[in-house]
């Protein structure tokens, strides 16, 4: 039962968050890792839900197995990698403003296929932050996205760490945003770091 309740959430999470799909088989230039029992996903840019994040590249996800089942601490816990044409600016506010976009549009596109109250309905809050750097990133940042769990049709605080690294040699920035409902000392962050860690920019 509990995999037939991930399977289901990750369908819909992939009906309701595509796009696009990359033309397939889509064979990444880079090295990112897949924990053991994760799922992957692969869209393109722009992001139909999302339009007003506007670059060109893919974004590159990872899935804990317990992704949509609220019994697990792998609840809304997954990664995803925006694997960038050439050098666009990012700061503090750029970081969340696309955060906000994206999280925006994904909520709006779930609340009439899954028949939400209008009343249960509010804004997406992004608070944001410069952290220490972490390895060669060339930004690291830190906060939170407050937003309506389509899921359960709750509230829900995710926690966010996002890197910014720059592969010069592929003339592409990197965008690696770990998410997580976790606070940021659960076990649960010790495997999305380990996936940024693995990442190499060439094979």
């Amino acid at each position: 039962m509990r995999e037939l309740l991930v399977a289901l959430g990750l369908m819909i999470f992939s009906t309701q968050l595509n796009a696009q799909q990359v033309d397939s088989p889509y064979v990444a230039p880079y090295v990112l890792p897949v924990p053991e029992g994760w799922s992957t996903e692969i869209i393109s840019f722009p992001i139909e839900f999302a339009p007003s994040i506007n670059y060109h590249g893919v974004e590159d996800l990872r899935f804990t197995a317990g992704w949509g089942n609220v019994q697990t601490d792998e609840y809304w816990t997954y990664a995803f990698l925006w694997w960038l044409q050439g050098t666009p600016e990012f700061n503090e506010t750029i970081v969340g403003d696309n955060l906000k976009a994206y999280y925006t549009g994904l909520v709006g596109r779930n609340i009439k296929p899954r028949n939400i109250p209008e009343n249960k309905i509010f804004p997406v809050q992004v608070t944001l932050r410069a952290s220490p750097v972490t390895g060669d990133d060339l930004q690291t940042f830190d906060g939170s996205v407050y937003m309506l769990d389509y899921m359960t049709q709750k509230p829900i605080t995710l926690h966010v760490h996002v890197h910014v690294k720059n592969c010069s040699e592929a003339n592409r920035t990197v965008i690696f945003n770990e998410i997580s409902p976790q606070p940021f000392n659960h076990a649960v962050w010790s495997q999305l770091d380990a996936i940024w860690t693995g990442f190499k920019c060439t094979k």
